[in-house]
């Protein structure tokens, strides 16, 4: 199975990319077989930056990202919305790309699941 998720918030200030990470890493773990696919789209492309910084006992979304790609997953960071942000030229997390609305269509196309945050 291939499922999809597509998160549009920023990484902090709601919890919406927390809980699309938490439950991607929770389908690697309960189901090793499934492709988890994650594309960070408007605000959410900030998500991609290396070296965030988050006080003791919050969340760390660049940890969940890297533990999502450490298992298999891929991630990939709309272009355009990077690009609009002022993001395109700087490092992202190691394993994610930038891609682009094509991409993301033939990964709409062929998952089987797709959630939205």
């Amino acid at each position: 199975m291939k499922i999809l998720f597509i998160i549009n918030d920023a990484p902090y200030g709601t919890e919406k990319a927390y809980n699309a990470l938490r439950m991607a890493m929770t389908i690697q773990k309960e189901d090793e077989t499934t492709e988890v696919r994650v594309f960070l789209m408007a605000d959410a492309a900030t998500a991609a930056l290396p070296n965030q910084n988050t006080p003791q006992g919050y969340y760390n979304i660049e940890r969940m990202i890297r533990s999502i790609i450490l298992k298999g997953g891929k991630v990939k960071i709309c272009g355009s919305c990077a690009e609009a942000r002022g993001i395109k030229e700087l490092k992202l997390i190691d394993g994610t790309e930038l891609s682009t609305m094509k991409a993301l269509v033939q990964w709409t196309l062929d998952s089987d699941k797709i959630l939205t945050f």
